[in-house]
């Protein structure tokens, strides 16, 4: 990932809030604090919210799990990384975080290394997902290209110039290289090879 990341932290305690405020700035993150879930929502649910997220499962108003199941039913093009912080460590615990659409999970009290580490897989994941977006915008934009070579084109009939989009007769050859990916090669078939042997025999020797 480019730049300094941005990690929204969700936490009703103010003692633990500020322990991960302080811990996660220290690290080089760039922090946003919000004291229960209904804050974390506004700020998770704008179009400039934190790629990381740090949530407490038991806060007021919405908790964690919930606040999962609201950031992924607002199916975003580039979802938060969300890791669910919390005292339960039963893993009954664990698999409800999970299917609520959370990351990853920690148990309190927090090891820093472990999250930290956590952090960073959620940074390297999100980085294999913009790639992967990249990728499927550059092939979108190379399927639109070709389709544009698609139905009808107009040609002229005695000269094979096609008239392009601003109503101006191009080369053929120039115009394949302007809307696809086609280079050209040149040679003489067989039939005008003949053709020009036979014009160069007919005429007349010195």
């Amino acid at each position: 990932m480019s730049g300094v990341a941005r990690v929204l932290i969700a936490e009703d305690d103010p003692v633990s809030r500020r322990a991960l405020e302080v811990t996660l700035a220290g690290w080089g993150y760039q922090v946003v604090v919000t004291r229960d879930g209904a804050e974390a929502w506004a700020v998770l649910e704008a179009a400039d919210s934190p790629s990381l997220a740090v949530l407490d499962w038991m806060m007021p108003d919405i908790d964690g799990t919930e606040l999962c199941r609201r950031v992924r039913g607002a199916a975003r093009p580039e979802p938060p990384y969300l890791i669910l912080l919390t005292a339960q460590d039963r893993p009954e615990d664990a698999a409800t975080g999970l299917e609520a659409g959370a990351d990853d999970y920690l148990v309190k009290p927090f090891n820093r290394v472990e999250l930290r580490a956590r952090l960073r897989v959620g940074e390297r994941t999100l980085a294999l997902q913009r790639g992967l977006a990249d990728r499927v915008h550059a092939l979108e934009q190379a399927l639109a290209q070709v389709n544009r070579l698609q139905g009808l084109l107009p040609m002229c009939a005695w000269c094979r110039k096609i008239r392009n989009d601003d109503n101006y007769w191009q080369n053929l050859e120039s115009y394949l290289v302007e809307h696809s990916d086609a280079r050209f090669t040149h040679g003489v078939c067989p039939a005008c090879r003949e053709t020009i042997m036979r014009q160069w025999r007919q005429q007349p020797k010195p």
